[in-house]
């Protein structure tokens, strides 16, 4: 750190901080009168809204205006304030009788990155006292912590207004791209097109039409199989073909002319799980890339860019390789995540994919695009949530439940005509959504940029009539001491005197 101004002084963290751990109260039971006091747990920490209370009892507590520290888990070391009540066993209060608690406050949230990456402990991560206490922290003068604090919520108020109205935005974009991919499946995109152009083959009849010719290649691969074996065609071979399961389409709008419900199994021609590579069979000198979970977006597409890379042999490669138009499904994932579809536009070199995602395949029931944005619209995501199967940590959604999904199957040249009036949508929004990507991360630094200054004393500027923080901590010390020094009277009272 750069020389301190005048009046400050340089001391560690730990001389300036009182820690009190949280710790869970006994004997909640059931929710009733005698729970009348606030629980702060993690959920409540990060929205500031309590919903559980416990009963009256002697455990740790905090006031909205302290300072509250994350101690154990993902998030080790993150700050905050303005809930009160009983500190939860993940948590702990921090306190000060150096420093304005706000000054604290601030102090201490500016490195949360910091102790978030020094943590202790094996499984869940927790702080580190020593790397806590050990920690600079500069010490101004009282009255000048008074003014940066001043100075720092009035910088720091405009700039959440302004990080506020940036995440509004960019829900009402998020929003925006639902409505869109709603009215490009239920008709409405292409309803002014669909009145002047006549299709020369209806969803339905196209559909019909692939189901045909997917029945008539599987019968003669089994007759080449019986000629092959020397054998004859055994009596109702046929009979044996595997339908493909009819869509559920049980409470389903009705769809406009010339479309059709299909099932997933109609439309899909091929489908296979991934291969199963562990992270210790995962290395940057293998083959292969390897599609995993985290490379499948929310929006539709896979991405290929920087992927892990992995060995297989020939029959792998053969087998679990992606090409141009692949579909990948998330099957598992957690519980908000399972689901996500992506379309392979490039590949760079042969890829394989996890054991995680499932491939689909097409043969022209639908355009592998349009199938993959209606995978991600509310519509299909709606019904799909109704098949699947999730825990605490995480979900699952299964082949045979994820076939007889419905979907709606336009005439090719419609599917077209909605692809290139979506994909133009699509554009203009992701061009908003990155503009609104860089001014949140203008808006990190400059927040950064701000406690940088208030705490190398360049936000506010100095008093020359402040008492010196060397002052403040002198006496400070000399309180403590005076305090240590005063004893309990050992042994019991004598008689007459109590």
């Amino acid at each position: 750190m750069s020389e301190l101004p005048n009046g400050w002084v340089q001391i560690a963290l730990g001389e300036a901080l009182q820690i009190q751990k949280g710790k869970k109260p006994i004997g909640l039971g059931p929710k009733g009168e005698d729970r009348s006091v606030p629980y702060i747990n993690i959920s409540a920490f990060e929205t500031k809204q309590v919903e559980e209370y416990a009963p009256e009892q002697d455990v740790p507590r905090c006031q909205p205006s302290d300072t509250l520290l994350v101690w154990d888990g993902a998030r080790a070391g993150l700050a905050g304030r303005g809930v009160g009540g009983f500190i939860g066993s993940t948590l702990a209060r921090l306190t000060s009788d150096l420093a304005d608690s706000s000054y604290l406050y601030y102090f201490v949230h500016s490195n949360y990155g910091y102790l978030n990456t020094h943590t202790k402990g094996v499984g869940i991560p927790h702080i580190d006292p020593i790397v806590l206490a050990k920690i600079s922290f500069p010490l101004p003068p009282a009255s000048e912590q008074t003014r940066i604090v001043a100075k720092l919520e009035e910088l720091l108020t405009d700039l959440d207004a302004g990080v506020a109205e940036l995440k509004t935005a960019q829900k009402k974009l998020g929003q925006y791209r639902q409505s869109l991919l709603k009215a490009a499946v239920e008709g409405a995109l292409t309803a002014e097109w669909r009145a002047k152009n006549t299709p020369s083959e209806t969803g339905a009849q196209l559909l019909q039409r692939i189901l045909t010719e997917r029945r008539a290649r599987w019968e003669a691969k089994q007759l080449a199989k019986f000629q092959e074996q020397g054998k004859t065609s055994p009596k109702d071979w046929k009979k044996k073909y595997p339908e493909p399961a009819q869509p559920d389409t049980t409470g389903l709008p009705e769809l406009p002319q010339g479309w059709v419900w299909a099932s997933v199994d109609q439309v899909v021609a091929d489908s296979l799980i991934g291969l199963d590579r562990g992270q210790d069979q995962q290395s940057a000198s293998a083959a292969f890339g390897y599609i995993k979970m985290n490379n499948i977006s929310m929006t539709g597409s896979a991405n290929v860019e920087n992927l892990v890379r992995v060995d297989a042999n020939l029959q792998e490669v053969e087998k679990y390789s992606v090409v141009r138009g692949d579909v990948l499904f998330n099957t598992r994932n957690s519980v908000e995540l399972v689901g996500k579809v992506g379309l392979v536009h490039s590949l760079n070199g042969a890829t394989l994919y996890n054991n995680n995602l499932m491939r689909l395949r097409f043969d022209g029931v639908v355009l592998p695009e349009f199938l993959c944005w209606q995978m991600c619209g509310p519509e299909f995501r709606s019904r799909m949530e109704r098949v699947k199967k999730a825990t605490t940590s995480v979900a699952a959604v299964y082949a045979k439940d994820l076939f007889p999904l419905a979907l709606a199957v336009p005439p090719l040249d419609e599917q077209a005509e909605i692809l290139r009036v979506l994909s133009s949508g699509m554009a203009g929004i992701e061009t908003q959504e990155l503009a609104i990507t860089h001014s949140l991360k203008q808006s990190a630094a400059q927040r950064q940029n701000i406690l940088r200054a208030a705490f190398a004393g360049q936000l506010v500027p100095q008093n020359p009539n402040d008492e010196p923080a060397s002052a403040l901590l002198e006496r400070i010390r000399t309180e403590r001491t005076a305090q240590a020094s005063v004893k309990k009277p050992r042994g019991r009272p004598l008689k007459g005197t109590a």
